[in-house]
């Protein structure tokens, strides 16, 4: 699923199923009538019509009323493409047929996988009569991922989502490159350790210039990653404050990690009388563990947040 998890889409379901079931309840209400199960060419136009509006509209059929479907899918805004296979297709064990058929009223189910894609949907359906007096059933098939982003007003947001995971693709590409530029210049060192003579001074510094080189491409390296997994890999809801708070964690994690490594090296630098100021390890630790404090302030607040927000939105 390219937009949203499914994990994601089943949340944001409970938080919006009223609004869903009166959204899709509305539109079927309105466009029911006897005429679209005596005339394809009308069911036809009406799907047409509403997908317009409606750009979660998934699929729009006719049941008989034993439950076989009387007409095609009708899905695709191209006239001439609808898929004939439904046609003929007995839904009386369907979810909505056995709903609809002991209700006068429209009725929606609870979210499911089609059998026309793979695709987490919800649909509605409603009981009419034809002008012969037969019933029939009316049934839209709803794309539940994008009538949750049409009811966010995130829709807009998503279509510029491959343009942002491209530049995301760009910027990580950049930092793996430097990456890999830092790691040539540990070996580049390790290297010339075995060729250090009996200056003893080298000999004490060119670890330190190993570990700094790779210190760097370590916290670069995750740094790239993580905008990689947060931004292009995994999906991401702007809406939780989760969401952006993991992002956070993750990035702070980085910069601890690349601090608390640097500040090591300056003791040993200073332990060992090699221009080396203990005073300034002392400080650049106390920053590292001030920024783990703050860090888990944060994460905490932003939790209690969460859940406050969460109580109020019950």
């Amino acid at each position: 699923m390219s937009a949203m998890s499914y994990l994601s889409v089943i949340e944001r379901f409970h938080e919006y199923k009223n609004a869903l079931h009166e959204l899709t309840a509305s539109i079927l209400t309105g466009i029911a009538e006897p005429a679209l199960l005596e005339n394809e060419q009308k069911l036809r136009d009406t799907f047409h019509s509403i997908a317009e509006h409606y750009p979660f509209m998934a699929l729009l059929y006719t049941l008989d009323a034993k439950g076989v479907q009387s007409s095609s899918n009708i899905a695709s805004l191209n006239p001439g493409k609808e898929d004939k296979k439904g046609q003929g297709k007995n839904r009386s064990e369907r979810p909505y047929f056995l709903l609809a058929k002991n209700s006068d009223s429209v009725v929606v189910t609870e979210p499911y996988f089609s059998n026309n894609g793979s695709m987490l949907c919800i649909s509605a359906a409603v009981r009419t009569h034809t002008s012969d007096g037969d019933s029939g059933y009316i049934v839209i098939d709803i794309d539940l991922t994008k009538a949750i982003e049409f009811l966010m007003g995130d829709l807009s947001r998503r279509r510029f989502m491959p343009a942002f995971k491209s530049v995301y693709v760009l910027i990580v590409s950049g930092l793996f490159a430097v990456t890999g530029v830092l790691l040539y210049a540990a070996g580049t060192e390790m290297i010339s350790l075995w060729h250090i003579g009996s200056n003893k001074e080298d000999l004490h510094m060119k670890p330190f210039g190993v570990i700094i080189f790779l210190t760097l491409a370590l916290a670069i390296f995750d740094l790239g990653k993580t905008i990689l997994e947060e931004e292009v890999l995994m999906h991401k809801d702007i809406f939780r404050h989760s969401s952006t708070r993991r992002t956070i964690t993750r990035f702070i994690a980085a910069i601890l990690i690349a601090v608390s490594i640097e500040a090591l090296l300056l003791m040993f630098k200073a332990a060992l009388g090699v221009n080396g100021d203990i005073l300034s390890a002392v400080a650049m630790m106390l920053t590292a563990v001030g920024l783990l404090v703050g860090l888990g302030i944060y994460v905490y607040l932003g939790a209690q947040a969460e859940a406050i927000l969460k109580g109020g939105n019950k």
